[in-house]
């Protein structure tokens, strides 16, 4: 019975996670408290990012919220943070959890019009260089205006519809059907594999352009990113005075994301070129000119209302009326209400894909008490701001690119902007420097931390989608084809710190 017992609690310890995977997490549970006692909470706060950070590695062989969960548990267990600094944590980032809530449910609601304008893009430039600019130049647009997950919301949305409606095509299945994960691809036996496996590199690359897209026209307006509304208001600025003082650096950084986005398509660079297959280009086609044949009035009265749903959205973000997530929470009434939308089952569908990633940053920000508390990332800083003259920029934007690429990049401003103001009001530096390396925070926070998906909450939210296992997008391969951008938008950033601030 005994033995019974233990074989059930083997199999069950974080699912279907392989074994080597399970025994690693085991083994961290147990090398922590070790480390404590050894050397101390600091060395320990260190390896308990590591490891968080390993999770999200293997997030494609199981989801990070079960052995991150474990280990942010373990953190506040053995005193790294407490709850009362989880709770700090979380409530300051109450508002991204709020959108993550309402408003990807909300652009759930949207998904028939989004489909239909973005599929009437794709379909009609046949440029895969020429459509990769557009795309990232649009996800780029979007996200100075608006929050990078609610546009990389909708990139996930237009990537899944297109897959499935492929799917649904070509192996006959009716679209209740289509819903599922990667395993489903063996039971297709009609797909024609060169053809799938084509159209997921096309949707990669696409998925991962847009993801760019958000951090390029992230870095540029006040409202582009959390981080950017915080240093604002250390800073005094306002929308035209953000975009004015960022820009000798934004612009030059978008011009080198845009020119590379179409390098690496037309060379066909780290896993990108792959155009859309013809095979399925035709299908997707047949597709809507079927659709578009048979469309009735209640066919076209939903995507109008949704048409009518997605200005009010843009609307109200761009005034920012509300908080993004009570701005998604209103879409989501609007879009139901008028489409016919009304029974709790089918709203409860929209929540389904955005409950586990909140979740999950929520362990996150676990994570970033424990190093709040720990002050891992103090000495860091105190070295940096240490350094004078001109090299003080470079050596902070290169810093906070560091540690956002680890970390949470509204924690790293936060620490920083807070030195630096505290530096300006001591005397320390005068005005002219601190909007210098107010700017350095900034752009350090947003550009180089495209380097991993954990820099980018954009990013993250790719990566433990139900989207990346059908594609095949898991960490490495994400770092792969965010190299590119990596290393041009970063060398030109911080060209623009050094000689044009």
């Amino acid at each position: 019975m005994t033995a019974t017992l233990g074989q059930a609690f083997a199999r069950n310890f974080l699912g279907h996670a392989p074994a080597w995977y399970k025994l690693t997490v085991v083994a961290f549970l147990v090398i922590n408290p070790v480390l404590l006692i050894l050397a101390g909470p600091v060395v320990t706060g260190w390896a308990l990012l590591a490891e968080f950070i390993f999770t999200l590695v293997m997030a494609l062989r199981c989801y990070p919220l079960q052995p991150g969960g474990l280990l942010a548990i373990q953190a506040v267990v053995i005193g790294l943070t407490s709850a009362e600094s989880v709770y700090a944590e979380v409530t300051q980032a109450f508002p991204v959890i709020l959108l993550l809530v309402f408003m990807v449910a909300g652009i759930y609601f949207l998904r028939e019009l989004l489909l239909l304008v973005f599929s009437r893009l794709i379909l009609g430039v046949r440029s895969s260089s020429i459509l990769a600019v557009l795309f990232c130049a649009a996800a780029a647009l979007l996200s100075a205006f608006l929050d990078a997950l609610t546009v990389i919301a909708v990139a996930i949305t237009v990537g899944t519809g297109l897959y499935e409606i492929y799917h649904k095509v070509a192996s006959g299945k009716p679209h209740s059907e289509v819903h599922h994960d990667a395993s489903q691809d063996a039971s297709v036996g009609i797909l024609h594999r060169q053809t799938l496996e084509d159209l997921r590199a096309f949707l990669r690359s696409l998925m991962m352009h847009g993801a760019v897209g958000t951090a390029i026209g992230g870095v540029m307006t006040q409202v582009g990113e959390p981080q950017n509304l915080l240093i604002a208001e250390q800073a005094g600025w306002n929308f035209a005075q953000f975009f004015l003082k960022v820009a000798p650096v934004s612009v030059p950084v978008a011009i080198a994301g845009l020119l590379t986005c179409w390098s690496v398509e037309r060379f066909r660079l780290f896993g990108y070129g792959t155009p859309l297959p013809d095979a399925a280009r035709a299908v997707l086609q047949d597709y809507y000119r079927e659709l578009s044949s048979r469309a009735t009035a209640k066919d076209r009265q939903v995507v109008i209302a949704q048409a009518i749903v997605a200005l009010i959205l843009v609307a109200a973000l761009a005034l920012h009326l509300a908080a993004v997530g009570l701005i998604g929470l209103m879409v989501i009434i609007l879009a139901t209400s008028f489409t016919g939308v009304v029974e709790e089952h089918r709203i409860g569908k929209a929540f389904e894909s955005a409950l586990p990633f909140t979740a999950l940053l929520v362990v996150f920000f676990i994570i970033v008490a424990g190093i709040h508390d720990q002050h891992l990332f103090e000495p860091v800083m105190r070295e940096v701001l240490a350094t004078g003259g001109r090299a003080q920029a470079a050596v902070l934007y290169l810093a906070t690119g560091a540690l956002s690429a680890i970390s949470d990049n509204v924690f790293v401003a936060s620490i920083c902007i807070t030195e630096v103001k505290a530096a300006l009001l001591q005397g320390v530096i005068d005005r002219a420097q601190f909007e210098t390396l107010a700017v350095a925070i900034n752009t350090g926070t947003n550009i180089p931390s495209v380097a991993t998906p954990n820099g980018q909450a954009a990013f993250l939210f790719l990566l433990t989608s139900t989207l990346a296992p059908v594609l095949r997008l898991g960490y490495g391969r994400m770092i792969w084809m965010a190299l590119p951008y990596f290393v041009a938008m970063t060398s030109v950033g911080l060209a623009a710190v050094v000689y044009l601030l």
